[in-house]
């Protein structure tokens, strides 16, 4: 027993020393960081104050004139488009791909979108949106709608940002949806299909139901992408134009390495962490109690 101690701690205490230096450690300093000011004295909620009450993190006055509408409520919209977008058309891609020939190859074609480094993706959002080169704009040509550069106007940029996304994000869902359905029991299906049932009722009675432990795993890791979103918009539009595409994540980069006030990047950094708790926590909870 003595020696079977021994390689354990000499296994686990590493991984705890790192966990601790690397982890446990910035995330202590950062809670930390955000109840001082500059000079390093306690200021309490002082700074939480001055982040939530500012204009870039939520702009009341937006609401009646359009975008920026602040980091936060942009993270929001970002979260109820783009997560039941990417959840939808995972599943149907997924259902419809099953049995066709070559469904394997055209599944790989839609994750290339989660291989492409975020950065590149940015790029290429740009491109989609383009007013002269534009995929988009090519398509709104056929309806007769005039092209613009959508990732230059405030009442767009945000919009095109997200459904660009949708197309990176898509290959996710899609790959664990289709790992899912290989797991339910062709049995059911057929059972069904004796008793009558509509490919719709099959769809909705076994397929979705069979389907909730992969439905908790998306949503919970496409939440959490979305609250910490940042190379997309970063490459895009680095917020713009006036903050009408900025997010959380950004303004934590903004407030450190622009305004070099760390106190108030440290505001976000702990705001992002209690909401990616408050998200995770909860999901993971659930799918837990389904897999007792």
């Amino acid at each position: 027993m003595r020696n079977r101690a021994k390689y354990v701690a000499f296994f686990v205490v590493p991984a705890f020393a790192l966990v601790g230096i690397f982890v446990v450690y910035p995330v202590a300093r950062t809670v930390v960081l955000s109840f001082l000011d500059s000079d390093g004295k306690f200021v309490g909620l002082e700074n939480y104050i001055r982040v939530l009450s500012s204009r870039e993190i939520i702009n009341l006055e937006g609401l009646s004139r359009g975008f920026p509408l602040g980091a936060l409520v942009h993270n929001l919209l970002w979260i109820a488009i783009h997560l039941p977008l990417t959840l939808a058309l995972g599943l149907v891609l997924a259902v419809l791909l099953r049995n066709v020939r070559g469904g394997a190859v055209i599944k790989s074609i839609i994750f290339l979108g989660m291989v492409m480094p975020m950065i590149v993706g940015g790029v290429m959002i740009n491109f989609m949106f383009d007013r002269n080169l534009g995929i988009f704009n090519a398509f709104l040509k056929i309806f007769g709608i005039p092209a613009k550069s959508w990732t230059a106007y405030p009442d767009t940029a945000l919009l095109a940002l997200i459904f660009g996304s949708v197309w990176l994000w898509v290959g996710f869902s899609t790959v664990l949806y289709s790992a899912g359905l290989e797991t339910i029991p062709k049995d059911l299906y057929e059972a069904a299909q004796l008793d009558g049932a509509s490919a719709l009722k099959i769809f909705t009675k076994i397929t979705i139901p069979m389907l909730r432990p992969i439905t908790i795993v998306v949503v919970t890791m496409t939440l959490l992408w979305e609250l910490k979103v940042f190379d997309i918009v970063y490459v895009a539009t680095m917020g713009g134009p006036g903050g009408a595409s900025n997010v959380l994540a950004l303004q934590m980069y903004t407030y450190a390495f622009r305004a070099m006030d760390f106190n108030r990047s440290a505001v976000v950094a702990v705001l992002l962490m209690m909401s990616t708790l408050l998200v995770s926590l909860p999901l993971l909870r659930t799918l837990r109690d389904d897999q007792s």
